[in-house]
């Protein structure tokens, strides 16, 4: 790697003289070149300027400042830099140390590595880490790069030591713009939202990557050999989230591997409810079948029961009608009538009447048996 800046870290009294290297690479993502669509021919940049028109080459570029609200540039040369009271221009010190809690991660900006610069910077390089290691502290300080002063803070990190770039407190811009209204969270939501974040376990850095970049290069690829680039399918759009709480439910089994099917499916719960409700329905229809079944065959054998019930109701009728025995003619009178009885009963159970159809004539049998006994014996 390319030294960018070479200076050095003013720690009280200690001074360790350090180099400095870009701790990111950007040239790994995807950049594009701006073309002439006509022909595609790059279209290239060029510096003109605004009072002549003529392009001007990058030997007679230099530096101006425009204030704010102002039409008027103040042209500023190097040496007019170069003479600035800036203590900070060749060294970074360090004001004071914090919890690492206590920086705002939007004040991050630019990372470098800081590597130690001749060999007798070695050892207070190295106790500098081995107290931020130690105490669980970062470095605070400022330190002037490239025209322009900046917090810096320094942290220890994998054997070495890094500097972050931060913004100034007032480049951070307030959140009030985008705050919601008062939400009201129920406590089995928070709950479950932590189980989720539990669930879902610790990060692996080594799985990462670039899903954009391999795209586009399979798509360069692909235009290179002449072939067109096939479109992917397109993802189904997830359906609106009408219910919080079943939607974290099913993110938590997703999360421990207890629900297959939650990738391909939407974060909406009612789906699955639909398909529970629809296993219920089945199997109620499928019970209900049953039990209409169960119910045709225990009428069928009720039905059976009755028809063979029939010749007994027949005998105790004939009983009956043969009890009141006054003489031989009541006799002779009562039997025939039971006979006609038994017969009509014997008619009606062959042609599957109801037993209550079967009592009703038996009934009415009887009163002309003894309605005919009456008259004769008043005869």
């Amino acid at each position: 790697m390319r030294s960018i800046w070479n200076g050095s870290i003013s720690f009280g009294l200690v001074t360790i003289p350090v180099k400095t290297y870009s701790a990111t690479d950007r040239t790994s993502s995807v950049s594009f070149v701006r073309i002439h669509e006509k022909d595609g021919a790059p279209v290239q940049y060029r510096k003109i300027c605004e009072l002549d028109g003529n392009e001007v080459p990058n030997e007679e570029v230099g530096k101006g400042y425009q204030p704010p609200g102002d039409d008027t540039v103040v042209p500023i040369t190097d040496d007019d830099l170069s003479r600035l009271p800036m203590p900070t221009a060749k060294t970074l010190s360090i004001l004071s140390f914090v919890d690492p809690t206590e920086i705002d991660p939007l004040q991050m900006d630019k990372s470098y590595y800081l590597a130690p610069n001749g060999a007798s910077a070695a050892k207070p390089y190295t106790l500098l880490r081995e107290a931020l290691e130690h105490h669980r502290k970062v470095a605070i300080g400022k330190v002037a790069m490239r025209g322009r002063e900046s917090l810096a803070m320094l942290r220890a990190h994998d054997g070495a030591l890094v500097m972050h770039q931060l913004l100034w407190p007032d480049q951070i811009r307030p959140a009030t713009e985008v705050v919601p209204d008062d939400v009201e969270i129920r406590e089995n939501e928070m709950t479950l939202a932590e189980t989720l974040m539990d669930s879902l376990g610790e990060l692996d850095p080594a799985e990462l990557h670039d899903d954009y970049r391999e795209a586009v290069e399979e798509l360069v690829a692909a235009k290179l050999e002449g072939e067109e680039p096939v479109a992917p399918a397109a993802a189904a759009s997830g359906a609106q989230v009408i219910d919080l709480t079943a939607a974290l439910e099913k993110s938590v089994r997703a999360a421990r591997g207890g629900d297959t099917g939650a990738e391909s499916e939407s974060a909406s719960v009612t789906p699955l409810r639909g398909r529970k409700a629809a296993k219920k329905s089945a199997a109620g229809s499928e019970t209900a079948k049953k039990s209409g079944t169960t119910q045709q065959a225990t009428a069928r054998k009720t039905g059976t029961a009755g028809t063979k019930k029939a010749p007994a109701k027949k005998t105790a009728a004939k009983k009956s009608a043969t009890a009141p025995k006054a003489s031989g003619g009541r006799t002779k009178a009562a039997s025939t009538a039971g006979k006609s009885t038994a017969s009509r009963g014997t008619a009606a159970a062959t042609s599957g009447k109801s037993a209550s159809k079967s009592t009703t004539k038996k009934t009415a049998a009887k009163k002309t048996a003894a309605k005919k006994t009456g008259k004769r014996s008043s005869a």
